[in-house]
């Protein structure tokens, strides 16, 4: 059995501390292909997301993706984050929290599931019959 990661499970912790501190809680991204956020804001390969619940919807903390809705300059975003992709959480205000060691990135054909920007297939449905 392969050996579940500590990481996401600091980040839920280090976010939980955060809102019960009346901290706002950020993530620093170390971005890459499978990272879905607005290139626009991100500056030398990373970005910085205020993930507290006031600037998200619908903000999920997975073992494996982090995923939420986001404005930035007005419009709406979905931002999707790889955990692995995570450098480091912590609060804006004090700067407390935890860094993280790079990981190695997955190979590029590693996308976000259920990848609702994704184009219906085209062509004609078929089935095949499996004895």
């Amino acid at each position: 059995m392969a050996e579940l990661s500590t990481k996401p499970y600091l980040i839920r912790a280090l976010y939980e501390w955060c809102t019960d501190s009346g901290y706002t809680p950020q993530l620093l991204v170390a971005v890459d292909g499978r990272t879905r956020v607005p290139p626009g804001y991100v500056k030398d390969g990373q970005i910085v997301l205020n993930i507290s619940a006031g600037a998200t919807r619908n903000l999920t903390l997975d073992n494996d993706w982090i995923r939420f809705s986001a404005r930035f300059g007005g419009v709406s975003h979905e931002i999707a984050i790889p955990v692995d992709r995570v450098a480091a959480i912590f609060a804006r205000e004090n700067g407390q929290g935890l860094h993280f060691e790079p990981a190695a990135p997955p190979p590029p054909d590693a996308a976000p599931p259920d990848d609702s920007d994704a184009p219906p297939p085209k062509g004609r449905p078929s089935l095949k019959v499996v004895k």
